[in-house]
């Protein structure tokens, strides 16, 4: 299978919320593929974010496909809350999942997306079993719960052998990396087999949108 096109998944936790609805339209304008918002819950990651209202907005305010990330204990609970407030990619943490095939199932179920994420301590193999089963899967490249935080350079041979067992064989899956990055980390995050960016402050803290999103975008092209 040949991989994906790059594809840029600005985070809104980096946004200005005071200026949501324009935010969405200034990224969308600005060639952002997908939207990712972060669901954290005070418990697995110590912050306190949005709930599926916030969700709904988002998804009446942008066109784009709405990649939700449930950092919160539980997940199962949520899962149709959250894709019938919009959700077109639902990911939920192996660390949080007891039963994580029947967790991606029941994602799949609901009509969305299915992912599967890994915290930079949890190894490969948390996910290798279900990777027939999913539509995605998320390495995370800080420690989750704030923005702005480095990029974990340690995680890169995790991408790279989720990107080898992802193509020997034969998988759709899209390969997503989340935490840090940024113009002097995508590309080797790209390098290592990695195809959709999460960017939050290297967007959203740029003076402008479109130049930034264009920026990630032809490094981890030319990474390739």
């Amino acid at each position: 299978m040949s991989r994906g096109p790059v594809r840029i998944a600005p985070s809104i936790l980096a946004c200005d919320f005071s200026r949501l609805g324009e935010e969405l339209e200034a990224v969308g304008k600005a060639g952002a593929d997908w939207i990712h918002i972060d669901v954290m819950d005070g418990h697995f990651v110590p912050n306190l974010t949005i709930g599926p209202p916030v969700v709904e907005a988002v998804r009446r305010s942008s066109d784009l496909p709405l990649d939700v990330h449930l950092m919160i204990e539980a997940p199962e609970r949520y899962v149709e809350a959250y894709v019938g407030a919009g959700a077109d990619r639902l990911g939920v943490h192996a660390e949080t999942c007891p039963h994580l095939q029947r967790s991606v199932a029941q994602i799949r179920e609901a009509g969305a997306k299915a992912c599967v994420v890994l915290n930079p301590s949890t190894p490969p193999e948390a996910v290798e079993w279900v990777l027939g089963d999913v539509d995605q899967v998320l390495v995370m490249t800080v420690n989750p719960g704030f923005g702005g935080q480095r990029f974990i350079a340690s995680c890169l041979p995790k991408i790279a052998t989720l990107r080898r067992w992802i193509d020997e064989r034969g998988l759709e899956v899209a390969l997503e990396v989340d935490g840090g990055v940024a113009a002097g980390t995508i590309g080797d995050a790209s390098r290592a087999g990695a195809d959709v960016f999460v960017a939050g402050t290297a967007v959203f803290g740029a003076d402008d949108y479109a130049a930034a999103i264009a920026g990630l975008r032809d490094e981890a092209e030319r990474a390739r």
